[in-house]
C-alpha cells in the first residue's frame, strides 16, 4: 500500500531570548505551511528560545516563559501538525524530602489540533567545541516511539542524535519509520556543507528511509547558521535543499510503500488526507563556492551580531591595507555602505597612499570617510614620555602608541554617534599575538577574527570578481603595520603562505612543532610560531569576538589557560 506524506520545512532566523518574536515568526510559518496542506512542519531546533540559549536555560524565568509560548502556539495550530524545538522542563526528583533542582531538556514538542500532543527529549548531547549542552540539559531517556503522520510512520530526532550511527533514528528506523524529521541548530564552518551531506546520505542509505534535515540561519554572537535544510531518498538522493544563509521553507510530498506495521509504539497525529492542493517540484539550491560561503557567512554574522544588539552603523579604523578594506567591504554589503564610517588617521609613518587608497575605497563603497591626522597627538605621548623613557631606543612601546591612539579615537567616534566599533584584525595576527592590545584590538567585533591572511587576500579578490570595490593598489601592496619608518610585516613576521601552514596545523589539527617540522616545514620555524601562539593566549582573551568560519576557532572552540608552563 502507498501513502504519501507532505512534509514542509521552515529554515528561520530567530533571536536568542526574543521569545514573543520568535512565537509571532514561528506562527507565521506554521500558517503557511498549513495553507500548502502540509501534514507536518519543521521548525528549528530550540526555535521558542532560540539557539544556543546558553546560560539563559538556568533561568525559572525564561524556561516559564518558553513553556507559556509553546502552549500559545499548539493554541494555534489546526490541521497542520508542527514539530517546535524548546526547553522541556523535567520533573522535580526528591530525596529524603529535599528537592533537587529542577532539570531541563533541550526538546521537540508535537504541537496539532490547539494541542501539545507529544515531546521529544534530545539524547545525544554535544559537549565539544562550541557545544556544552552536557553542562546545561538533561538526556531524553523515554521509550522511543514514531509519530503517524497521514498514516507514515515517522521518527522526530534533535541535530547530534543523527550524526550518532547508533542514535536515536537508527533505532526509530529499525522500529518501522519510513521518515526521520531532524531539526537542528547547526552551526556553520568550512567544509561542513560537504559533511552534513555526507552524513544525511550515509544515513538515509543505511536505514532505508527519508531523512529531513532541517536547519536555522543567522548569526548569534560567534556562531553563524547556514541553513542548507535538504530532504533526502532512502537511496540517498538528493530531493530538495534550500540556499544558505537565508530564510526560506520547502514542501515536500514523500511517497511510501507501507509492507508492515511499525514495532515500535506509534501516536496517531494527522490522520490521511484525501484532498490535496497541487505544489511545485521542490528545488535543489546550488552549491556556493567555498569563498562566496565563507563570505556570506562574514557577512551573516557581522549584520546580525550589529543589528541584534541595536547598533544602526559601525565604525572602521582605515589603514589602507586589505584587513581593513575586506572588514569595510563586508560591513557595506552587511548594512549598507551609508551605514559605514570609516575613519583614516595618519601619523608620520603613514604613506600618502594609504590615505588615498582609504578614501578610494569608501567612495567605492559608498561609506563615509572621515580623514583625522594624529601626528600632533603621536608627539604629545612621546613628550609626555620622553622624562620617563630618557634616551632609551624606540621599540614597540612607542610604535604601540600610536595605534592605542586610533582605537581612542574610534572609541570616541562610537561614544559620540553610537556606532559599533569593528575591529580589522586578522587569524593569523591574533594568533601570534601581532596586534595591539587597547589599539586595533579594539573594537565590539572583530568580523576577520577566524580568517587567516591567505584568506582574506581570496575573498577579497573574490569580492571584486563581480565590481572591484577594493582598489587594486591595496591588493597590491606589502602588508605593513606603518608604525616605524619602512614597516613590513616580513620583518617580524614568515611570508604568510608559510605562517598560515603552520598555524593551521597547529591550531586546528594540534600538532606539535615536531611533527609539523616532520611535514617538511623548518623545525626552528616551527617551534617560534608555536611559541608566539602559546604566549599570546592574555591578548586573544581579550580581544572581542567574531565571526567563526574554521572547525577550531579562538574562544569557544579552543579552550586553554594563559598561564600555563607547558612546553612540550
Amino acid at each position: 500500500m502507498t501513502r504519501s506524506v507532505r512534509i514542509a520545512g521552515a529554515q528561520l532566523n530567530l533571536r536568542v531570548g526574543d521569545i514573543p518574536g520568535n512565537v509571532e515568526r514561528i506562527a507565521e510559518a506554521i500558517d503557511w505551511a498549513t495553507e500548502t496542506e502540509a501534514d507536518v512542519v519543521l521548525l528549528p531546533e530550540l526555535a521558542v528560545t532560540g539557539y544556543p540559549p546558553e546560560d539563559l536555560v538556568l533561568r525559572p524565568g525564561f524556561v516559564d516563559a518558553n513553556l507559556e509560548a509553546i502552549a500559545e502556539l499548539a493554541r494555534r495550530t489546526t490541521s497542520t501538525a508542527a514539530v517546535v524545538g524548546f526547553v522541556d522542563r523535567l520533573d522535580v526528583e526528591r530525596k529524603d524530602d529535599d528537592a533537587v533542582p529542577r532539570r531541563v531538556a533541550n526538546a521537540a514538542a508535537v504541537l496539532h489540533e490547539g494541542d501539545v500532543t507529544d515531546v521529544y527529549h534530545k539524547r545525544r548531547l554535544p559537549n565539544y567545541g562550541v557545544f556544552d549542552e552536557a553542562r546545561l540539559f538533561a538526556e531524553g531517556n523515554e521509550p522511543l516511539r514514531l509519530h503517524m503522520l497521514a498514516g507514515v510512520p515517522c521518527g522526530i530526532s534533535i541535530c547530534e542524535d543523527l550524526w550518532d550511527e547508533e542514535g536515536p533514528p537508527t533505532g526509530q528506523a529499525v522500529g518501522g519509520a519510513e521518515v526521520l524529521l531532524n531539526i537542528n541548530g547547526s552551526p556553520y564552518h568550512l567544509f561542513k556543507r560537504q559533511q552534513r551531506l555526507d552524513m544525511l546520505r550515509s544515513r538515509a542509505i543505511q536505514l532505508g528511509a527519508y531523512v529531513v534535515y532541517l536547519n536555522c540561519v543567522g548569526g548569534q554572537d560567534e556562531l553563524v547558521f547556514d541553513g542548507g535544510s535538504m530532504v533526502l531518498a532512502p537511496d540517498g538522493g538528493l530531493i530538495a535543499r534550500l540556499p544558505e544563509f537565508v530564510e526560506d521553507g520547502f514542501v515536500v510530498d514523500l511517497p511510501v510503500e507501507l509492507a508492515a506495521p511499525p514495532l515500535l509504539p506509534t501516536h496517531d497525529v494527522v490522520p490521511a488526507r484525501t484532498v490535496r492542493v497541487e505544489i511545485d517540484t521542490p528545488a535543489v539550491a546550488p552549491e556556493p563556492g567555498e569563498l562566496e560561503e565563507a563570505y556570506q557567512a562574514l557577512v551573516t554574522g557581522l549584520r546580525d551580531y550589529v543589528v541584534y544588539n541595536g547598533f544602526k552603523e559601525v565604525a572602521i579604523g582605515l589603514s589602507g591595507g586589505i584587513d581593513s578594506a575586506l572588514t569595510a567591504a563586508i560591513a557595506a554589503d552587511a548594512l549598507g555602505g551609508d551605514a559605514v564610517h570609516g575613519v583614516t588617521m595618519p601619523t608620520r609613518y603613514s604613506s600618502q597612499g594609504s590615505v588615498e587608497d582609504s578614501v578610494d575605497l569608501a567612495e567605492r563603497l559608498g561609506a563615509r570617510i572621515d580623514v583625522i591626522a594624529i601626528d600632533d597627538l603621536f608627539s604629545g605621548f612621546l613628550d609626555a614620555l620622553a622624562p620617563l623613557f630618557g634616551d632609551l631606543p624606540h621599540t614597540v612601546a612607542e610604535e604601540n602608541l600610536q595605534s592605542r591612539i586610533r582605537g581612542t579615537i574610534l572609541m570616541s567616534i562610537s561614544n559620540k554617534f553610537g556606532g559599533m566599533v569593528v575591529a580589522t584584525g586578522n587569524k593569523s595576527e591574533m594568533a601570534v599575538g601581532y596586534a595591539t592590545l587597547y589599539g586595533d584590538m579594539a573594537g565590539g567585533f572583530a568580523v576577520l577574527k577566524d580568517v587567516y591572511k591567505t584568506m582574506v587576500y581570496d575573498l577579497a579578490r573574490w569580492r571584486n570578481e563581480d565590481r572591484e570595490v577594493i582598489p587594486q593598489a591595496i591588493l597590491d601592496k606589502e602588508p605593513s603595520a606603518e608604525l616605524r619608518p619602512d614597516q613590513r610585516d616580513s620583518d617580524s613576521l614568515p611570508p604568510y603562505d608559510v605562517l598560515d601552514d603552520v598555524l593551521y596545523r597547529y591550531i586546528e589539527l594540534d600538532m606539535t612543532a615536531a611533527e609539523i617540522a616532520e611535514s617538511g616545514i623548518d623545525r626552528e620555524l616551527a617551534q617560534r610560531v608555536a611559541s608566539m601562539v602559546d604566549r599570546n593566549e592574555y591578548k586573544r582573551r581579550q580581544s572581542p569576538p567574531g565571526v567563526k568560519i574554521t572547525s577550531k576557532a579562538f574562544g569557544r572552540d579552543r579552550r586553554l589557560p594563559i598561564t600555563n608552563w607547558f612546553r612540550p
